[in-house]
């Protein structure tokens, strides 16, 4: 990321961060590049792990404090599998998650019929607020593993 873009991003946090009551740390700063900078949809084990390697003083009861800051905020959205742990997803267009059964990635799906979330076709006087909708299949690199 170039450093106006860094710049950018920090205005932006700062800005929502700040509408939602919440003030601009450092440790939230860092938490939330965490997720910018590697798009795999986290668990708060893996942001706590990666957040730690650049500010080994961070906690994980900080890196909780901050992901759950960030979904208030409307920055970062949970993403829920079944009974697995609660990843993080900072993308929050709304789009739908493709969950590979055989390596267990998470990738976002641009997934909408003009008109229609997600693709589905609303009853007449149902308005959708979110959707959330989860794919499961093999990825093409696994598919191609298990040829």
């Amino acid at each position: 990321m170039s450093s106006q873009d860094h710049a950018k991003t920090d205005s932006q946090l700062n800005e929502r961060l700040a509408t939602s009551g919440f003030r601009f740390t450092p440790q939230r700063e860092h938490v939330f590049n965490v997720l910018l900078k590697k798009r795999d949809h986290p668990t708060v084990e893996d942001v706590f792990i990666r957040a730690k390697g650049e500010m080994p003083d961070i906690s994980m009861a900080t890196v909780y404090n901050c992901l759950d800051a960030l979904v208030k905020c409307g920055l970062v959205r949970h993403v829920n599998l079944e009974r697995s742990a609660t990843r993080y997803c900072p993308n929050m267009k709304e789009h739908s998650h493709f969950h590979c059964d055989h390596c267990g990635h998470i990738y976002d799906l641009d997934f909408a019929a003009e008109g229609h979330p997600a693709g589905v076709l609303v009853p007449a006087g149902f308005k959708v607020n979110h959707y959330d909708v989860t794919i499961r299949g093999i990825c093409p690199d696994c598919g191609g593993a298990r040829s």
